[in-house]
């Protein structure tokens, strides 16, 4: 798609007005190029001003041709501006609890049947790596979880990680590192949009979304380094380090999903900093044991402006994660391959489900591009839509 960001600058640098798409002899521009440019119109126009006193409102506008799908257009610039709008609210307005009523929201929007546990006994008793994580703050941890579709439908599952923010724990993160850690729920926004997109283009698919939501804080509660904590999947995990948090909390939403083995099962996290040493900012990392999935959905994300970059789970590397007292450390003891660790204790989690996907994204533009303006962003929630949509969307029949 490489009209989508070059020409994303358009809405931002032509004057205010009304325009419409024509070639040079002002000619019907043909269906694909448009919806190209429509959808980098949109992107380029966001502006998160949710929490100011004066908006700025929107001074360009652009006529959709009648050629393209201005429906299947509008949904794709709503579901990146959900994400957006998600990560960039800071955390004393995207909680836990304002996370649950953020996919409760969305849930009634579309006749979803959503539940929130979050009564801590329950937590505590079902959840218990995600109460570990979260019981050090006092805005309780909780998983969301929520369903659409028919019963009888391929079953495509999503977990999204909804740490709304990170200090580090006791292994406290130093000030310049938590700056930017409301973000640390990216995975849930990712997980909401592509939810969104799903059920607003009515994919005859069963979704199921599934978010641990926590915040990991200091506290007199909180979570121990050396600690041995266990997971709904039964296995004992050492805290090697309690700034490796967001994996404990997905093992336990996994656990979830595994259990009902999916036809497809997502994750999106912002789970490693050696992800973006690897791959920078803009391109997330993938992980998963299926070649032609692997393949299927760097294809769909070129496809879309929505790239992603396969890593490997090289299993020589999953040695890194043994503990001498309990069944996995969180981490290794040494510094390579941070990303792939990562995504192999993950891997430990869904030893059912056959078609899993794990995305280690980062969440956020550092500054503003064409068509990325600075702040929250979606990634590699596109590349999977556009996956689903030619599987099993008209498109793909």
């Amino acid at each position: 798609m490489p009209t989508l960001y070059s020409s994303a600058y358009l809405a931002r640098k032509l004057p205010a007005g009304d325009y419409r798409l024509a070639d040079m002899d002002g000619a019907r521009i043909d269906a694909m190029t448009a919806t190209d440019i429509a959808i980098a119109w949109g992107l380029a126009s966001y502006n998160f001003d949710a929490l100011k006193s004066e908006k700025e409102p929107a001074e360009t506008f652009l006529s959709l041709p009648d050629n393209v799908d201005a429906e299947a257009i509008t949904n794709q610039i709503r579901a990146v501006w959900l994400t957006r709008d998600l990560v960039n609210l800071p955390t004393n307005h995207m909680g836990p609890a304002d996370l649950a009523a953020a996919a409760s929201g969305l849930a009634e929007q579309f006749d979803a049947a959503i539940t929130v546990t979050d009564d801590q006994a329950v937590v505590a008793a079902e959840y218990p790596a995600i109460y570990a994580v979260g019981k050090g703050s006092e805005n309780n941890p909780r998983l969301i979880d929520m369903s659409w579709g028919k019963e009888d439908a391929p079953k495509i599952t999503l977990v999204g990680k909804g740490v709304c923010f990170d200090t580090g724990g006791l292994d406290l993160k130093p000030s310049s590192a938590m700056l930017n850690m409301k973000k640390d729920m990216g995975g849930s926004a990712q997980a909401l949009g592509l939810a969104y997109l799903i059920m607003a283009n009515e994919l005859p698919v069963r979704l199921r979304v599934l978010i641990p939501a926590v915040e990991n804080s200091v506290s007199g509660r909180a979570f121990r380094p050396k600690d041995i904590i266990q997971t709904r999947a039964g296995l004992s995990v050492e805290i090697g380090n309690t700034d490796a948090e967001g994996r404990l909390v997905l093992a336990d939403a996994l656990d979830v999903a595994d259990k009902e083995n999916p036809e497809l099962l997502v994750d999106f996290a912002t789970l490693t900093g050696a992800a973006r040493v690897a791959l920078g900012p803009d391109l997330p990392a993938m992980m998963t044991n299926d070649d032609t999935l692997a393949d299927a959905l760097a294809t769909s994300g070129l496809a879309c402006g929505d790239p992603v970059w396969r890593l490997p789970l090289w299993e020589p590397y999953a040695s890194g994660l043994d503990s001498k007292i309990a069944d996995t450390s969180n981490v290794t003891t040494g510094g390579f391959a941070g990303s792939i660790t990562a995504g192999l204790f993950l891997q430990k989690f869904v030893p059912n489900t056959l078609a899993w996907v794990h995305f280690d994204v980062f969440a956020w533009n550092p500054a503003s591009k064409p068509g990325k303006p600075e702040g929250g962003e979606a990634q590699a929630m596109r590349a999977v839509f556009h996956y689903l949509d030619q599987r099993y969307g008209e498109t793909g029949t």
